[in-house]
């Protein structure tokens, strides 16, 4: 479980066109928002677009639709990029 825990990034750190299956979203007071938005374990996520100087990013969802998420929120998403 340690290797597994190693291999988890961050939404946020992704570059457009990387992705992967969310993992684990953050125990904080916008994790329940981000679930609501389609942002729960066992979804794939693939980064469409992101804004120069920290500004929002374009996620894709499950292949069904894009989400706009402020680098704040993206850094609470845990993804696992090897079973993208």
């Amino acid at each position: 479980m340690e290797g597994k825990a190693l291999s988890l990034r961050a939404l946020s750190v992704l570059r457009p066109g990387e992705g992967g299956i969310v993992s684990v979203v953050a125990s904080h007071h916008l994790a329940p928002k981000l679930v609501e938005m389609g942002l729960f374990p066992g979804k794939e996520v693939k980064v469409l677009f992101r804004a120069p100087f920290g500004g929002p990013m374009a996620v894709e969802i499950g292949g069904g639709y894009t989400l706009s998420l402020r680098e704040d929120e993206a850094m609470l998403v845990l993804l696992d990029p090897e079973n993208f």
